[in-house]
């Protein structure tokens, strides 16, 4: 009966989201030009393109599998079999979305146009050389100059693709790839991570969810998928190590979390997901405060090593702040996108997350008001409250103007788990591939 009440207010939260959705793209279109907000199709960097491409057949056989036999699958399978399955089921979504678009505008193209990481591979024949110099390339009027995306990030983002070269692995098609296969391990993370806080029960009713999502349009394939990914694990090990597992998990978490900070500036607010980690996990904390330790040490790891090699973290940033009001940001008006990028989000989450979304802030009013709900589930809610304060947080920052259906990619993935609070999730999933298949063949999406 709950869920029959409940499921009224869903819909009404869905519509609010879709009204939010079409606010933006009216008053983006309507109210103000290209020049101003400098997206093709407000509130999505984009442009209006029709199209099929050889992903299409592939893409809705994965979303009719999933939406059809998802729940039950995730259901009986043993543990292990479904993170695999998982993992193997969101390569398969992520991949067929991104050959809607076709191999090279897809996936091979997209890390090697003139503002990404690819771009300036030759110019990290030196890598201690570069690391010291390269905060003297972020302004836009510097010599040299870095593109956009190399500009606006750590060297550790771009060194991550240097490294792949390295080894032999150069080259669009490979960057591409990596982006996907370590991408959409976040799922598994995801996953994991939220066993180990609120059990086994909603971590498989999630799981489809963390499948079909939407946001796969846009890890496939773009850099911020792999910065998900890393994040995610970065959170993941923290919970097991919290929850009474091996103190090396707290050392493991450290050192992401270290590399998470060196691949985006703003993942540094994945503290407020680690602290609701550690609140979660009070009682395993007081029982062996010494995981400190570890986590400390491991995180001290990756900015020790830039350090050591000349980067300074802190001065790159305040130089991003001036590139990046030099550029696009001293254009776009805060006051669109501060709601707008709230309407990216929810093209990036599905309606069926904003339904979640209702339904978690229900969960902790009632647990707050009397008790009367279970204890998994005000622990799920919690952390999914985490990840949305997180979001919000960047979004009032002005640091995200636009562009966020890719930069919140890793934020966006803590709030997917809501969905294991709706009934009838077959329904809900369609919804969520029906969305992120009209996307994908109807707009050119781009970064």
């Amino acid at each position: 009966m709950t869920r029959l009440r409940s499921l009224p207010r869903d819909l009404y939260a869905v519509a609010a989201a879709v009204l939010l959705v079409a606010a933006a793209v009216l008053v983006g279109r309507n109210v103000y030009t290209y020049d101003t907000l400098i997206v093709g199709w407000p509130p999505l960097l984009g442009r209006w393109g029709p199209h099929l491409g050889p992903g299409t057949p592939a893409a809705v056989l994965v979303a009719a599998a999933t939406a059809a036999y998802g729940p039950a699958v995730a259901a009986r399978l043993p543990w292990r079999a479904l993170l695999a399955a998982a993992w193997g089921a969101a390569m398969a979504w992520t991949w067929s979305l991104a050959l809607i678009d076709g191999w090279r505008r897809g996936i091979a193209g997209r890390l090697t146009s003139s503002q990404e990481y690819l771009s300036v591979i030759d110019r990290w024949r030196d890598v201690p050389a570069t690391l010291r110099d390269f905060n003297g390339h972020i302004l836009l009027h510097s010599p040299d100059n870095w593109p956009a995306h190399v500009a606006g990030h750590p060297p550790g983002a771009t060194l991550t693709f240097v490294l792949l070269d390295r080894i032999g692995l150069g080259g669009g098609g490979w960057a591409g790839a990596w982006c996907i296969t370590v991408g959409a391990t976040a799922c598994v993370a995801v996953l994991v991570a939220v066993r180990a806080l609120a059990g086994e029960r909603l971590a498989r009713r999630a799981a489809p969810f963390l499948v079909l999502a939407p946001a796969a349009v846009w890890m496939g394939t773009s850099a911020d998928g792999y910065f998900a990914a890393v994040a995610a694990w970065a959170v993941t090990l923290l919970a097991l190590a919290v929850t009474g597992r091996s103190l090396w998990w707290a050392a493991g978490s450290g050192l992401l979390f270290g590399l998470t900070c060196y691949l985006s500036y703003g993942l540094t607010l994945f503290a407020v997901i680690g602290a609701a980690v550690l609140w979660l996990g009070r009682r395993g904390v007081r029982e062996r405060p010494v995981l400190f330790v570890p986590l400390l040490a491991g995180m001290a790891v990756v900015p020790v090593a830039f350090t050591a090699a000349g980067f300074d973290w802190w001065e790159a940033y305040h130089l991003l702040v001036e590139r990046y009001y030099q550029g696009a940001a001293g254009v776009r008006p805060y006051g669109y996108w501060v709601w707008a990028n709230l309407a990216c989000t929810v093209l990036i989450v599905g309606l069926a997350t904003v339904a979640g979304l209702r339904r978690t802030a229900g969960v902790l009013v009632q647990r707050r008001r009397d008790g009367a709900v279970s204890a998994e589930d005000g622990r799920l809610a919690f952390l999914v409250a985490a990840g949305l304060l997180a979001l919000l947080v960047a979004d009032l920052s002005g640091m995200s103007k636009a562009e966020t259906e890719r930069i919140w990619l890793p934020f966006a993935l803590w709030l997917l788990p809501a969905c294991a609070f709706l009934g009838r999730p077959r329904v809900w999933l369609a919804a969520q591939a029906v969305l992120a298949l009209l996307l994908n063949h109807l707009l050119a999406t781009g970064w």
